[in-house]
């Protein structure tokens, strides 16, 4: 299984510089790119190659006056941001012919040097390694520092730089696992567990645990007001907008790290605890058209579901999403009479068939749990663990991967 390890990186002054001359250069190329494929499609002309591309915009642009200075950084960049380019249509006339899954993907647009997030990414050809010291070596931008906050657990393929919205710098490498390495650390055990998503409670569990939701960005709300308050006052192109754009840029970062801190904390917790979990399959866009939007976007259900599916199927745990439509609220998990359905700000309710006295979440994660299959236990019976894509990894051990280069 491939995941992507993500590290922050600290770049001085003049890396920094380089950095930029980077994502600029492949931000140009990228652009031409989608250009030279527009005006082919205007003319009714087939789409130009990618060799074709890669002697026209890279190769011959070099020469010219014009794009001279695209020799100022690794070919490797702007190859990659050729096929950037490529992905992004196959993408899109996958999703328009209904062989991609998911929301359907518009056509490339063209980049621009005031997007959030720049990135760049170097493939092994590229001659990239990590120094004895910790340092991350790239061409053309030289030895960067990196706070490892875990070790790597084999050789990566490639490595992405990113800038993201509040100018922080991250490196990102994509690695495979050692399935035998995943099964010493994380034994199969026998429990299994239903989960019920909520506001109230974070999540609920079949055992009656609750867990309480942080409710991260309701607690950062009034910092985050007055930082966009001193925003909306600066004069648009003045250095002072570009100041206090920052400002609300972190303050967002710091809230959605802390989400995604809490989601995985929690996530590889429930994985190492039990070897059957269950979760409902939530219509997160469909709640998020409601009044309760803002609530249901602090509490990240998708990412921390999407968490749990990866980590199952790293750690070879029965993971299971069962329907949107099963009544698990209106269900006694005892007698298994449907009482009806009932209004928000019922919080408990009494079964009319067993007199059985139910708090409405963890009944609710007790029917989840059954609906799935894992009623009694989880004694090694694989419910349909799909195929997942590569995820950024939870934190591990610390220490930088010292043995680690790429030659």
């Amino acid at each position: 299984m491939q995941l992507r390890y993500i590290f922050r990186m600290y770049p001085n002054a003049v890396q920094r510089a380089a950095l930029a001359k980077a994502f600029g250069c492949a931000r140009v190329v990228f652009n031409d790119a989608v250009r030279a494929r527009e005006d082919a499609r205007r003319v009714e002309q087939p789409y130009p190659t990618a060799g074709e591309l890669s002697r026209k915009l890279i190769t011959e642009a070099k020469r010219t006056v014009e794009r001279s200075w695209l020799r100022e950084v690794s070919a490797v960049v702007l190859q990659q941001a050729l096929r950037d380019a490529d992905t992004a249509y196959r993408n899109f006339f996958a999703s328009i012919r209904g062989a991609r899954k998911g929301r359907r993907v518009g056509a490339p647009r063209f980049k621009s040097r005031k997007d959030a997030r720049q990135s760049i990414r170097f493939t092994a050809n590229a001659r990239w390694n990590i120094t004895d010291s910790g340092r991350l070596c790239l061409p053309k931008i030289g030895a960067v520092k990196v706070k490892w906050s875990r070790t790597l657990p084999s050789t990566p393929s490639s490595v992405t730089v990113v800038k993201d919205a509040a100018g922080r710098y991250f490196c990102s490498f994509v690695v495979g696992t050692d399935p035998s390495a995943d099964a010493v650390r994380m034994p199969a055990g026998d429990r299994a567990v239903g989960i019920d998503l909520g506001l109230n409670h974070f999540a609920v569990l079949s055992d009656g645990t609750k867990i309480a939701s942080p409710r991260f960005l309701r607690r950062a709300e009034k910092k985050l007001r007055k930082a966009q308050r001193e925003l909306s006052r600066k004069r648009k192109g003045s250095r002072n907008r570009e100041k206090a754009r920052l400002k609300v840029a972190r303050a967002h970062a710091k809230v959605a790290d802390a989400r995604h801190e809490f989601h995985h904390r929690l996530s590889t917790r429930l994985i190492s605890e039990n070897q059957g979990i269950a979760v409902e399959d939530l219509s997160v866009a469909g709640l998020a058209r409601t009044r309760l939007a803002k609530s249901i976007h602090d509490a990240g259900w998708s990412s921390f579901v999407g968490m749990l599916e990866y980590k199952a199927k790293r750690y070879g745990r029965t993971f299971v999403r069962i329907g949107r439509f099963e009544p698990t609220s209106q269900t006694c998990h005892v007698c298994g009479a449907l009482d009806g359905p009932k209004p928000l700000r019922v919080r408990e309710w009494t079964c009319q068939i067993c007199g059985t006295l139910h708090d409405r979440d963890v009944n609710a994660a007790i029917n989840v749990r059954t609906a799935a299959g894992l009623a009694v236990s989880a004694c090694g019976a694989q419910v349909r663990p799909g195929a997942v894509p590569a995820q950024r990894e939870e934190a591990g051990s610390h220490g930088f991967p010292a043995g680690v280069c790429v030659a």
